[in-house]
């Protein structure tokens, strides 16, 4: 069995929960020590280096310090992330704001405060000898994929391709014995398994092809009224997480992510990290306003504009009823 379906299926089995509490998420209420508030973030897969600055954050106090009580649930296949949040069973979630909009315009009443990565990570991975060398050359092949996700319907319209799709299965043994798949993954990720088991391979990243996604952190709207105290607290040391994650020494982060996820190895960590970094997934690019955290609404505007135009939207809706800068330091200039 392939390293990253051993990785997977041992991962789906473990109960893996950092933090301590009753069920539920309680945001701006007490508990424990005064001033304390209890905070659960919803992350969207197991443990990793991709959430590693909220990890930073706990494991250096910058949570405590803000008066937050943090409580990180792991997700994986059929989280729910979204409804969760809106359901109020967490604070916080993690999603990609492109699902963010749909669920916002299908009525769900979520807003994004926070990005946790500027760029999407998400790519296809192609084996080093494969003929594909752009995105055109995918017109025809099989690709191994979530095959709801927008960017399937993008590509072959942006591209004027057809491609045929196959449902991920979060495994890459296909993929592996079959060189002429192609497999969605993340840069920070599959890639490094892919190695593992000895073999080259290559990526077209969906942010080179014009589909550049926020990842981002998103509450309930009522939040934003209620506890707005709380989520300008959280938001806060988890930027100085991130921070400190990227460009100072990881070492806490990373223990807290081993001992919270058994399956998880410093070598990967190492790898997700690295990547994060040179390909400035968390930071963005300063001189274009960028930044940890940092939310632009014209691009989040324009990322509308596009689900509409592919008709995965049915009709506009004020981005500002989506997401808001109010809890973001300023933009670099």
């Amino acid at each position: 069995m392939p390293t990253f379906l051993r990785f997977l299926l041992v991962a789906v089995a473990a109960v893996l929960v950092v933090g301590c509490g009753k069920k539920g998420a309680t945001a701006g209420a007490p508990r424990g020590k005064p001033g304390i508030r209890r905070v659960v973030l919803q992350t969207d897969w197991f443990p990793q280096a991709e959430h590693g600055g909220f990890y930073q954050a706990m494991a250096q106090g910058y949570y405590t310090q803000a008066g937050l009580d943090v409580v990180i649930l792991p997700g994986g296949p059929g989280a729910g992330i979204k409804l969760k949040v809106a359901r109020g069973e967490a604070d916080f979630g993690m999603n990609r704001s492109d699902d963010i909009f749909l669920a916002a315009s299908n009525g769900l009443p979520l807003v994004m405060v926070a990005a946790t990565m500027q760029h999407d990570p998400m790519a296809l991975m192609v084996h080093e000898s494969s003929p594909v060398k752009s995105f055109k050359d995918l017109n025809g092949r099989v690709v191994i994929g979530n095959v709801g996700m927008t960017y399937l319907p993008f590509l072959e319209r942006q591209f004027g391709i057809r491609l045929e799709k196959r449902q991920n299965t979060y495994g890459i043994g296909e993929f592996l014995s079959n060189r002429d798949l192609i497999q969605q993954c993340m840069v920070t990720n599959e890639p490094f398994f892919a190695e593992q088991e000895g073999r080259k391979v290559r990526t077209l990243s969906l942010a080179s092809a014009g589909y550049d996604c926020y990842h981002a952190i998103f509450c309930r709207k009522d939040m934003v009224v209620r506890s707005p105290e709380v989520i300008a607290a959280f938001v806060q040391a988890s930027i100085r997480g991130w921070h400190d994650y990227l460009f100072g020494n990881p070492a806490p982060g990373d223990a807290l992510i081993l001992r919270s996820n058994p399956q998880m190895t410093p070598a990967l960590l190492q790898y997700s990290r690295s990547e994060m970094i040179i390909r400035q997934l968390v930071q963005g690019d300063r001189a274009n306003g960028e930044g940890i955290g940092q939310l632009s609404m014209a691009r989040l505007g324009q990322e509308m504009d596009l689900l509409l135009n592919l008709r995965i939207m049915s009709a506009p809706i004020a981005v500002s009823s989506v997401a808001t800068r109010q809890f973001l330091p300023p933009a670099p200039p």
